[in-house]
């Protein structure tokens, strides 16, 4: 627990030098990266802002080719597997047991929480749970105040076991989707009272992580007063007291309604009416450029010295690898 204490230490939801260094020259790439994906409509024209295209910059480290690359995959996964069609009634029998759910609560700046309690896992079939996960993304992003371009994971492990770790092939896919569809989308991921036998396939599957989600990640303990601090930094005073110690956390039938209503929002919001999420996305895009400027490193250096953050293969999730029972994907998020 110690050394993984030690790696959670730093700031939470510090940002890394690698920003470009003026507005203009952000602008400058982002203008080269729509040029370089083509023309698009619909759906994906909606998706693909100057937001969007610049969180997939910021991904690749402001490198135009890596990021576009990355965005195309996105492009083409999109049109695939159409995330925004995905209803509450499609996943509802996965979320039976509340193992994914968006909280009610938010943290201090505003952050989408999305809460996982691996231990709660209650189906088999590693396809719709992929499509929970992708439904629960979705919803965390539509339901971003103005301003705002990132969610907060927070993963209980209370009731986990073996018997409920996850897959190889689940956990790759996971992390596949989390890492290269949805990038710059988290701000941290609090990993909650990790049992030790954690600790060791916390090490085998570091390795396959995007280097900037590895850093997002942040091992909480509950009789831990150092490790509490980033709890305290995140949110107010028993903010989470509820989701993690209250096992009636959840309640199915009134989760329902509340999920039924925001497919209406969603159904809105990708109609191209707007309403949904009125100003958020250039409300989010202000506040982008002025990071741009306030905390970027200039890449004004040659363009192939930016660093390849992507793995070396596929990435795994953060939760146990073993030949058990397909579970609940608990992976380190999209950075």
């Amino acid at each position: 627990m110690t050394s993984l204490l030690k790696k959670s230490a730093s700031k939470v939801g510090s940002r890394n030098l690698d920003e470009s260094s003026t507005v203009e020259d952000a602008n400058a790439r982002i203008i080269e990266l729509r040029a370089s994906i083509g023309t698009l409509t619909g759906r994906l024209d909606q998706f693909a802002d100057d937001a969007c295209l610049r969180r997939y910059l910021r991904a690749r480290n402001w490198n135009i080719k890596k990021a576009e690359k990355m965005l195309k995959d996105t492009l083409a996964w999109r049109e695939s597997y159409k995330p925004e069609d995905i209803r509450w009634s499609d996943i509802a029998g996965e979320s039976e047991t509340g193992k994914i759910y968006r909280a009610s609560i938010k943290d201090k700046n505003g952050h989408t929480v999305l809460v996982m309690h691996p231990g709660r896992q209650n189906t088999s079939n590693p396809e719709m749970q992929i499509k929970q996960l992708v439904y629960f993304l979705e919803n965390a992003v539509l339901n971003l105040p103005e301003g705002q371009e990132q969610m907060i994971w927070l993963i209980d492990f209370k009731g986990w076991s073996m018997k409920k770790s996850t897959p190889i092939g689940l956990a790759r896919e996971t992390a596949n989707i989390l890492q290269n569809h949805y990038p710059e989308r988290l701000h941290v991921a609090v990993l909650y009272n990790p049992p030790r036998l954690f600790e060791a396939f916390w090490t085998i599957v570091k390795p396959f992580l995007d280097p900037k989600t590895f850093r997002k990640v942040k091992f909480v303990y509950s009789k831990n007063a150092e490790s509490q601090k980033i709890l305290s930094e995140l949110f107010e005073e028993n903010a989470t007291k509820t989701i993690f110690e209250d096992p009636n956390d959840y309640t199915h039938e009134d989760y329902a309604k509340l999920m039924q209503e925001d497919d209406k929002k969603s159904a809105l919001y990708w109609k191209g009416a707007g309403e949904a999420k009125t100003g958020a996305e250039p409300a989010a895009d202000v506040q982008s450029k002025a990071a741009d400027i306030s905390e970027a490193a200039s890449l004004k250096t040659e363009e192939g010295a930016a660093v390849n953050d992507a793995p070396a293969s596929a990435p795994e999730s953060l939760a146990p690898v073993a030949p058990a029972p397909v579970a609940t994907p608990v992976v380190a998020p999209v950075s």
